[in-house]
């Protein structure tokens, strides 16, 4: 809280205010390859400089900001990596999560300055604001080398989700499962590592399959995983114990989302159950403000998708015909809604 005993301070809504001077901040050392420059050791300053080509101007505040922010960390003249952005911001490694604050730099950054008009209008402000035919995936999709990187930034931010879902599901008495939108894999890959018993099913576009193979091979469970390409819109969905559903809802209006929870409960086979996890927002409204952020970056780049309360997804679920659902918190900002026919 911005107050103390003398009463309220700015502190907090300067903070927030600004707040996308750190973000660009954090967001141009992602795009430079700071973190990865790092990877490989401490770097004196004046090296360093030259590296990363930066102009001598502003390179030490830059470096030094980035300091202050926990994302370095300095001794005397040398900078390295914070723990974390050794592990999650290093282009080499698998663990590697910048893909998606890549795509944040070069292209959210922009659109999020014309918040106000979205909330005005209640439309799109990507590409599809001057061209509703225009999608940001139709030339990731097209460009394997491009979609394979972003595949693997989605499988870094939903990793921990995912490594809980393996976890918390009561996967004992299932057999079959299939995880819908499945990109990479990491999901379907962490349920059969962590339930061999089970066998399942990646479904995606068809230029999904090369990298989510490559994936569950590289795990070692290709013989219990494997893909199947399909269109959700389009296609009936697969006939298994569970289907699975992560950070995809949210992308669709609430026709589509109650049609894809619809499909489900029909494809599902009897006592089976259906997953879905997002960075639900807390059914009061006034918690979960990463869920609320992100319902309002679906208005920037989808025509109808937000994001929604564990209870509003309880009632779809229920008006769908399943028997029962409710919602658990899996990990930071994410929950699951599990609900069984």
């Amino acid at each position: 809280m911005s107050s103390n005993a003398a009463g309220p301070t700015p502190d907090h809504i300067m903070q927030v205010g600004l707040g996308f001077w750190a973000s660009k901040a954090l967001l141009s050392a992602v795009e430079m390859g700071v973190f990865t420059e790092l990877s490989h050791g401490p770097r004196e300053f004046t090296e360093l400089v030259a590296r990363l080509g930066l102009h001598p101007r502003s390179a030490r505040d830059f470096l030094d900001a980035l300091v202050a922010l926990g994302f370095l960390r300095r001794t005397q003249d040398n900078y390295c990596n914070a723990p974390d952005t050794e592990l999650f911001l290093d282009r080499n490694k698998p663990s590697y999560i910048g893909g998606m604050l890549e795509m944040a730099g070069g292209r959210l950054y922009g659109f999020w300055s014309h918040l106000t008009e979205a909330l005005r209008t209640g439309q799109p402000q990507n590409e599809a604001k001057h061209d509703s035919s225009a999608s940001p995936f139709t030339a990731l999709y097209a460009d394997p080398a491009r979609l394979k990187n972003f595949l693997a930034a989605m499988s870094g931010i939903s990793h921990g989700a995912n490594l809980a879902i393996a976890q918390k599901v009561p996967w004992a008495k299932y057999k079959t499962y299939a995880d819908v939108g499945t990109a990479q894999g990491d999901l379907a890959v962490q349920i059969a590592l962590a339930n061999p018993h089970l066998r399942g099913l990646g479904v995606d576009l068809a230029e999904v399959g090369p990298v989510f193979e490559e994936y569950a091979q590289a795990y070692g469970v290709g013989d219990r995983v494997r893909f199947q390409p399909g269109d959700f819109f389009v296609d009936a969905l697969p006939n298994v114990d569970v289907l699975t559903m992560g950070h995809i809802l949210h992308d669709w209006n609430l026709s589509d989302k109650k049609m894809l929870i619809g499909k489900a409960f029909e494809a599902l086979n009897p006592g089976g159950a259906l997953v879905v996890y997002d960075a639900l927002i807390d059914d009061d409204r006034s918690q979960n403000a990463f869920g609320l952020l992100m319902s309002l970056n679906m208005l920037i780049e989808t025509p109808g998708g937000f994001d929604y309360t564990g209870a509003d997804c309880i009632g779809w679920m229920k008006e769908a015909g399943f028997r029962e659902a409710h919602a658990e918190h899996l990990i930071g900002p994410d929950s699951m809604v599990v609900a069984t026919k």
